[in-house]
């Protein structure tokens, strides 16, 4: 197993959330332990069967809602637990096997560092790796334009699920929407806060049980329908 990066002694944890992610979820977890000493917080938002069960004699802990709430929620939940562990970077990574455990490291590095607050992965800058599928990109598009007009700012890749937080930034941030309308809610709270942040390039592998997991056009109009409420009742 690799050690923590040289230039830091900070506790990172990652928190993955999970919802019925069971063929897969060992597998990923496994991918982590295996190339890092990062604590592992899984949050079961409420599967079938707890996952728990799939990942019997792995150094992980986990945490689990009675009822789906949705991704949101679960992101909440494991942010304030590793804030109480006494986390100085939480990363979050989505329990699908979407995302490579190699680039954790890169994602939290500019955090060892001290340079920003706040790290985005994206997956359409110029060393980004992913063949994302032709709906799947028009939903994310919209997503992009959508946030700017809202006020979450112009990125690259508005709705990536690998982020990484300093502690400084997790105390402001405050996750209310519990679906999936939260990757914009977290833009907002970035700059509504003026906390520092970057985008770094990061892989997205598209496998077939990612893709049955993914967002549809549907989920993208529910999206858009729970921001615009977000910014009217906020």
């Amino acid at each position: 197993m690799s050690s923590l990066p040289e230039q830091s002694n900070k506790q990172v944890f990652v928190v993955i959330p999970v919802f019925n992610d069971l063929s897969v979820i060992r597998h990923v977890v496994q991918e982590l332990l295996s190339m890092y000493e990062y604590r592992i917080v899984i949050v079961d938002d409420g599967s079938i069967i707890p996952v728990n069960t799939f990942l019997v004699g792995l150094p992980v802990y986990c945490l689990r809602h009675r009822v789906n709430l949705g991704q949101g929620a679960a992101l909440e939940t494991g942010f304030q637990y590793a804030f109480k562990c006494g986390a100085d970077i939480v990363v979050t990574f989505d329990g699908d096997g979407q995302h490579v455990a190699e680039d954790v490291r890169t994602i939290v590095k500019p955090l060892m560092d001290g340079e920003v607050e706040v790290v985005l992965g994206s997956r359409f800058l110029e060393d980004g790796v992913s063949e994302v599928p032709v709906v799947r990109k028009m939903v994310l598009r919209i997503g992009r334009l959508v946030n700017f007009a809202l006020g979450g700012g112009l990125l690259s890749d508005a709705h990536n699920g690998l982020r990484a937080v300093s502690r400084e930034a997790l105390e402001k941030i405050s996750i209310t929407e519990n679906r999936m309308a939260h990757a914009s809610e977290i833009l907002f709270e970035i700059k509504r806060h003026r906390l520092s942040y970057r985008e770094v390039p990061v892989t997205v592998n598209y496998t077939d049980y990612s893709r049955q997991k993914g967002q549809s056009g549907v989920d993208g109009i529910k999206i858009l329908f729970d921001l615009v409420l977000h910014k009217l009742f906020r």
